[in-house]
């Protein structure tokens, strides 16, 4: 009688003879936890992440992802360190026009929080995670190499810091008007005895160059640190 063969090799489909796909989700680790906290935030803001959402968008049980990670608080700051790394400009030593790296490297972190705008809100209570420390240290580096003296360093890095901030989060709150808002914005403002006079004739609230006014912000900036005589 001749025995049934067993095969330990891949499945195979029984019409084409092909490997058959799995489907099986692949193995929890904590870059993807990391991965999908970023996807569910990017997709329903920072009140969108809880463990049970999170376990379920990668397919595992929430005790799984206590393997990995302590907490949600732990998850927040993991995925606030990922997505504020720097890998810095193409080359590779600083440039001598040590206004073009600050201006990249500050461009490169709103550009960030613009991208997954739950980091703006995270990040004044969380600034201890490695990438944000790198930052500050790289911005330190980079004003000191200016000339800033010591003593003024501290009020200079967090004057640029509120500007990130604060560029960040108007821009995010913001958002995009309708051309129906804008329109109505501006006729209010035409009205006989409205009293935003300033405001009409120079068209604030439907100034969009928002990349061109954080670059000039910083400009103004940069030019009032307190640097020290060359030589």
């Amino acid at each position: 009688m001749a025995t049934r063969s067993s095969s330990t090799g891949p499945k195979r489909s029984q019409r084409t003879g092909k490997p058959l796909q799995s489907t099986q989700e692949p193995p929890l680790s904590l870059e993807r936890i990391v991965q999908a906290a970023v996807e569910l935030m990017d997709a329903r803001g920072l009140g969108g992440l809880t463990m049970r959402r999170l376990a379920d968008h990668l397919g595992s049980g929430v005790m799984s992802l206590y393997w990995h990670v302590d907490s949600k608080e732990g998850v927040l700051d993991l995925a606030l360190d990922s997505v504020m790394e720097y890998r810095g400009p193409a080359q590779a030593s600083p440039s001598p026009d040590w206004r073009e790296d600050v201006i990249h490297m500050l461009e490169d972190w709103r550009a960030c929080m613009l991208r997954h705008p739950w980091s703006a809100a995270l990040l004044p209570r969380r600034a201890l995670g490695a990438s944000v420390l790198a930052r500050l240290e790289l911005l330190s580096e980079m004003l000191s190499r200016a000339g800033i003296c010591e003593a003024d360093l501290n009020a200079a890095i967090w004057s640029i810091w509120n500007h990130v901030m604060g560029a960040t989060v108007t821009r995010t709150n913001f958002g995009t008007p309708s051309e129906d808002s804008k329109r109505d914005a501006q006729q209010r403002l035409e009205r006989p005895g409205e009293r935003y006079p300033a405001i009409e004739a120079s068209r604030l609230l439907l100034d969009e160059d928002w990349d061109g006014a954080f670059r000039k912000g910083l400009g103004f900036l940069l030019d009032g640190l307190p640097l020290k005589p060359a030589g």
